[in-house]
């Protein structure tokens, strides 16, 4: 099987100087948990939830204040959209991510694979990146 068939291909995305309370709430009304983080057409980033959550909320800061680029993961790890779900979820336990962004072979990003993803074609799968991210998270 391969990732275009059960990736999600819904990208949103934010720019690196929006506040990390402006992503938040985006990200809370279209129910999504990252977004890419854009500058023009480039991607220079992801931010998750979880980013904000750790790196902003539990360290005081506040988020009104805090920038996008200061908190965002800055190499963005990515498979292609043609690659079997095994290649992708090899990537996601090496790399001990929930969540790998989707590019075609010209680097344009198509979408998401997260572990969601995963669970609905493999629960095996899914496993795997679970036990392998959560000794890191």
């Amino acid at each position: 099987m391969k990732v275009s068939e059960i990736m999600n291909s819904k990208v949103m995305s934010t720019t690196p100087l929006a506040t990390t309370k402006e992503a938040a709430r985006q990200m809370h009304d279209i129910h999504v948990g990252c977004l890419t983080v854009m500058d023009g057409d480039q991607l220079v980033g992801i931010l998750t939830d979880r980013d904000i959550c750790c790196k902003v909320t539990a360290k005081g800061r506040d988020a009104g204040w805090t920038k996008v680029h200061e908190i965002m993961t800055r190499e963005v790890t990515t498979c292609f959209a043609d690659q079997t779900i095994e290649e992708a979820t090899d990537i996601m336990m090496k790399a001990h991510i929930r969540r790998l962004a989707v590019v075609d072979r010209n680097n344009k990003i198509n979408g998401f694979l997260s572990v969601d993803d995963l669970a609905r074609a493999s629960h095996q799968l899914a496993s795997h990146v679970l036990e392998s991210s959560t000794t890191y998270h």
